[in-house]
C-alpha cells in the first residue's frame, strides 16, 4: 500500500526561512524544512494499481502556472484547542482552480470525494496538547506578519508519505508541469 497526497513543492529558500521559525513553543512537533509543502489533496493509502490510475488522471490536468504569496502565520483551533500552526496563503483563483481540477481527477481515478473544504496553508507544527497561550501568543505576535516574495508555481507533485519513528518522510513520485504559455501539462517523473 502507498500513502499518497498531492501538493505544491516549495523552493528551498522558502522552506529554510519557514524552518527558521521552528522554536519558541514548547510541545510543538515542527515539520522538517524538507517536508514543508502546500497540500492540494490528501489521498491516503492505495494499492499500486490505483496509484497508477491516479498518476494518469493527474497527468491529464491542464492548467496554467501562477504565483503564490505566503502571508501570515496563524493556527487551526481556538486557543485551548490549537492543534496546528500554519503559514497562510493569499487568496489565489488559479490555486483554487488547480485544486478543483486535482479533486475532479482523483474522483475519476476512484478516490472518494474530499470531505473538507480546501483551506490553502503550509503546516509548520502540530500539537498533541494545546500549547501555552502565552508562548503561542508571543510567537504569533513576533512572527504573525510573516510574508515571502511571490513563489512561481510551475507544477505540482504526487507525494508518497513514509511514516516512521522519527516522523514522516515525503518522496516525490511524479511531478506534473504547468505550462503558463499554452495551459498544457507535462509529466516529468
Amino acid at each position: 500500500m502507498l500513502r499518497l497526497f498531492v501538493g505544491l513543492a516549495l523552493p528551498e529558500e522558502v522552506r529554510l526561512r519557514l524552518g527558521g521559525l521552528s522554536s519558541g513553543i514548547p510541545g510543538a512537533k515542527w515539520v522538517k524544512p524538507d517536508n514543508l509543502h502546500l497540500s492540494l489533496r490528501f489521498i491516503g493509502e492505495v494499492d499500486g494499481h490505483v496509484a497508477e490510475e491516479i498518476n494518469h488522471a493527474l497527468a491529464a490536468i491542464r492548467a496554467p502556472g501562477f504565483d503564490l504569496i505566503l502571508n501570515g502565520i496563524d493556527t487551526f483551533g481556538k486557543k485551548r484547542q490549537t492543534r496546528v500552526l500554519w503559514a497562510g496563503v493569499e487568496p489565489c483563483e488559479a490555486l483554487e482552480r488547480l485544486q478543483a481540477k486535482v479533486e475532479t481527477a482523483l474522483q475519476r481515478a476512484s478516490c472518494e470525494p474530499e470531505g473538507r473544504r480546501f483551506s490553502p496553508h503550509i503546516t509548520l507544527a502540530r500539537f498533541k496538547h494545546p500549547p501555552s497561550a502565552g508562548k503561542l501568543d508571543g510567537f504569533l505576535e513576533h512572527n504573525g506578519f510573516f510574508q515571502a516574495d511571490p513563489i512561481p508555481v510551475r507544477g505540482f507533485v504526487l507525494y508518497r508519505s513514509h511514516l516512521g519513528r522519527r516522523g514522516a518522510h515525503y518522496e516525490h513520485l511524479a511531478e506534473y508541469r504547468l505550462d503558463p504559455t499554452s495551459g498544457g501539462l507535462e509529466e516529468t517523473g
